[in-house]
């Protein structure tokens, strides 16, 4: 592979075909991006190129207007998007630059499943701080749920161990009532320090935190007191989290500016709420559905009868018919999980019967079956009742 990027096509750069959609561009952006990351790749000149080369072909071609002069006229349409021409690399003095222009790229968040984005992958943000003070970091809790409280919904108060902002200086770290900030003599107030390096294939700029105000471009000359100049202090916030219907195992729900409080008035991170579900005392989950095991007595599996069983709103009847078999599962209709989302859907309750054979007998029960054990009705036959058949086929719906 060559570094040599200056003609080549667009398309080609980002390996789409010319007919690709918006929504094609920007998933093939996304994948060269990350592919030739600078964190991936530390200290390679040659996909550092690639990623500027991937940032301008993108700048370009997400653009409908430019895409348009691109398509009819080729680079000299675009000016100034070439890296060899004035206003290379679309604009872009550096890498913190292509990081800006496309932040919402890099950047992501949400709930129910693992959140996509620059931050998780890599961990950290590298484009440069807007603002002062230092960013929070996210935090996680797990909340226990009974399927009753996941079938309906629930709303929750949770006390959070964290770092919360300091009261007396407002979150500053400077002390109250002073102007206790000065810019920083290091960086003139920049927050970043530039090193330009030159090199075979062009000048190359790397642009670091400055070390002296860490980024935030000026220093504090008179700390609070209560915080040490950190802006922040540990403490306890009850927060309220309120939990859709339908969650299960594994989802979450991401909380932003939950987390622990910046430094020194930075934003601060988020808070993961991670759900676990109770083991129930009755039912067991499968997906929107829920299974309960219902144990008869023979008499009541060869006369019928009415059971009452338990669901997550409470008990109710069902009427056993005469001859039930062991393995028959009957169906209770929308007594399961609501559908996550606020679909319509929702699940069902499932009861599989179970005939109880007894295991001690008395003299008398004894000699009562021994008169039946030759009777005609006491003979199996599975292909009558459906036993024999499939788990499916032997499904009945009990309720509507």
């Amino acid at each position: 592979m060559t570094t040599d990027t200056a003609m080549r096509d667009y398309y080609d750069v980002l390996g789409v075909a010319r007919t690709a959609t918006a929504d094609e561009i920007k998933k093939a952006y996304r994948k060269k991006a990350m592919e030739y990351h600078p964190d991936r790749n530390p200290g390679d000149t040659e996909a550092e190129a690639r990623f500027k080369e991937a940032a301008e072909a993108y700048e370009v071609l997400s653009n409908p207007d430019k895409r348009a002069r691109y398509d009819r006229f080729g680079r000299a349409g675009v000016s100034g998007a070439g890296p060899g021409g004035p206003g290379a690399g679309a604009g872009f003095r550096d890498i913190s630059d292509i990081f800006a222009a496309f932040s919402d790229i890099f950047g992501g968040g949400g709930f129910g499943g693992a959140a996509g984005g620059y931050d998780d992958v890599f961990g950290r943000t590298r484009g440069r701080r807007r603002g002062h003070g230092r960013p929070g970091s996210d935090l996680r809790v797990r909340l226990a749920l009974s399927l009753e409280e996941i079938a309906e919904g629930v709303e929750r108060q949770l006390k959070v161990r964290k770092f919360v902002e300091c009261q007396p200086c407002k979150g500053t770290g400077a002390a109250a009532g002073v102007e206790g900030f000065q810019t920083c003599p290091t960086c003139n107030g920049s927050g970043e320090l530039r090193q330009v390096s030159n090199s075979f294939f062009g000048q190359f700029i790397n642009v670091q935190p400055c070390p002296t105000c860490e980024g935030e471009g000026r220093v504090i000359t008179e700390k609070c007191p209560a915080c040490e100049g950190e802006g922040r202090v540990k403490g306890e916030e009850t927060i309220t989290v309120e939990v859709p219907a339908g969650v299960g195992q594994g989802h979450y729900l991401q909380i932003r500016g939950a987390g622990n409080a910046g430094q020194r008035g930075g934003p601060a991170g988020a808070l993961r709420v991670e759900i676990e579900e109770k083991p129930h005392e009755h039912f067991t989950r499968d997906g929107l559905d829920i299974y309960y095991d219902l144990y008869l007595s023979f008499p009541d599996a060869a006369l019928g009868t009415e059971a009452e069983v338990p669901t997550l709103r409470g008990r109710a009847k069902l009427q056993i018919d005469p001859g039930i078999q062991s393995g028959r599962v009957l169906r209770m209709r929308g007594r399961g999980i609501p559908e996550l989302g606020g679909g319509s859907r929702r699940g069902d309750q499932l009861v599989r019967v179970h005939v109880w054979t007894p295991q001690r007998l008395d003299d008398e029960q004894r000699a009562v079956l021994e008169a039946l054990r030759d009777a005609e009705a006491f003979q199996p036959k599975p292909d009558e009742k459906g036993r024999g058949k499939s788990f499916f086929s032997r499904v009945r719906d009990v309720f509507s």
